[in-house]
Formats: C-alpha cells, structure tokens, sequence
C-alpha cells in the first residue's frame, strides 16, 4: 500500500497547498508566496463572467446525461455477464467490453471520428447508397450525447468489476429459497439481487457526484474545436484556456478550486441522505 499512500499524499493532500494561488495574483516570477495577495478578487470576477457560467452549465449538462445514461450501463452489463452459465462466453465477454478502457482518449476520440464524420465511414455507406449524409461530430446539437455514448463505449465494461464482485457475494440460497416460493426472475430480482448489491450502488453513486463536474478532460479538449467552445467548453477545458493558454493562473486556480468544493458539498449532502435511508454511505 505503500506506493499508493505516497502518490495521494503527494500529488493530492500534498498538492492543497496550491490553492492558495486562487487568492492571489500569481507570478512565476516572484514564486507561490511572493506574489500579492488578492483575497476573494479571482471569485469575485469569476462569478461575473459569463463565460464562466457557460462552461458550468455545459459541464452539469453533461453530468447528469452521463449520470443518467453511463451510470446504469455498468450494472446492466454485470447483471447480464452473472446470468451467462458458461465460464468461456462469459471470460470473452468479458474481455472484449474491458479492452476499450485500455485505449487512451485520443485514439477513442480517432475512432469516433473515422466512423462519424462527415467523410467518415457512415456517410460513406450512406453517401455510396444515395442516402441523406450527416456530419455527427461536427453537430453541435449531437454532441453531448455523442461525448456519453463515448463515454459509455470507453468505460462502462470497466465499471462492471465491482459490480461482478458484489453479485459474486449473493447468497444462492436466497434464489433458490425464492424460486421455490415462486419468484420468478423479475422477482428474484427485485427482492434478492437488489437488496444484496444496494450498499454497492448507493457507495459508488455518492462517489459519482463527488466527481459529477470532472466529465472528462482529455475527451472534451479532443473534440472542442470541432463544435466550438459555445457547446464543447466544460470547467475542466475553461481552467486549461485561461491558466495554461491564458497565463491566469490565479483565475484559473478559482475555477478549480469552486469545482471541487461543490464535488465535496455533493458528497457530504449524498452522503447525509444516504445515512438518513439507512444505508452506510461513504463514510460515517
């Protein structure tokens, strides 16, 4: 566990002391603490500028379609690789919808690209039978639901381990004693695979809204430019273009320091809710 600890306590707890540049006017040149203090002044002029709010809006756009439509795709696919009966299909299965996880996002984002751009190969089928051609990628109106489909693609067999590893500790003699009282697989479902499985579901949500704004730096960089920033900038491409291009370290630094005190306050308020219907949450 060793290894683990030091990367958290140094790229993570270790890196809380970088904040203090969202309350400053940070200069390269005279270092973290030589630079003069601004106090609330990066917030201040972050909280009235609109593209600030455009970037969060887009980003909780995004959240929730991936929350809403990534989040349940995980467990469906485990519930199915569960009910396979043979060891091999299910090791092949299992296989092919992990690998896309080990692609890096660049050549994800390539492969989406080659298949659904406008000289892609659906409008080449589509252009060669006489069909109407659509340019998917470069739509801004096809967007968001493309980054989550990527999304989906990319992760969602991934995300079925843990949820395989909480099906494996069902009791099988809670099905059976099910089936014998006639519950059929609905059933058994409802009242048996839920139930088991529910502390799982509800920890691994909480966690997803601690981290509903971080929707995918890499991913959204990518494909930016494709759809303009009006629909492809999110909080985590905002902080890059305004720090990193931009040089406002400061300003930038605000941005992501309010991102990841409203992830905390999600979790905490999820968190609360979760221990007020009985289930045990992230943490006590």
């Amino acid at each position: 566990m060793v290894p683990g600890l030091l990367y958290f306590l140094v790229f993570h707890y270790g890196a809380f002391v970088g904040n203090v540049v969202a309350f400053k006017e940070y200069d390269p040149f005279a270092g973290l603490w030589g630079s003069p203090w601004v106090g609330f002044g990066n917030f201040s002029r972050m909280f009235a500028d609109p593209d600030f709010w455009h970037a969060t809006w887009n980003t909780l756009y995004i959240a929730v379609l991936q929350l809403a439509f990534y989040f349940p795709v995980p467990l469906a696919i485990a519930l199915l690789l569960h009910s396979l009966t043979s060891d091999l299909v299910r090791r092949f299965v299992q296989s092919v919808v992990y690998l896309p996880h080990f692609l890096s996002w660049v050549i994800v984002v390539a492969l989406f690209q080659q298949v659904l751009s406008d000289t892609g190969l659906l409008n080449s089928f589509l252009s060669d039978s006489g069909l109407h051609t659509v340019d998917i990628i470069g739509n801004p109106d096809a967007y968001r639901p493309l980054v989550v489909a990527e999304v989906i693609w990319k992760d969602a067999g991934w995300g079925t381990i843990i949820f395989l590893a909480a099906l494996m500790q069902v009791d099988e003699q809670q099905y059976e004693a099910a089936a014998i009282d006639g519950a059929g697989p609905w059933r058994r479902f409802w009242h048996v695979t839920l139930p088991s499985i529910r502390p799982i579901v509800v920890l691994l949500l909480i966690m997803r809204l601690g981290d509903i704004l971080s929707v995918g730096f890499e991913q959204m960089l990518l494909q930016r430019q494709s759809v303009g920033p009006e629909v492809g900038e999110v909080l985590d491409t905002f902080v890059y273009w305004q720090g990193i291009v931009g040089g406002d370290t400061g300003y930038a630094a605000a941005a992501g320091l309010f991102k990841g005190l409203v992830g905390a306050l999600l979790v905490y308020v999820a968190n609360r809710i979760a221990h007020k219907l009985g289930e045990q949450g992230v943490y006590k």
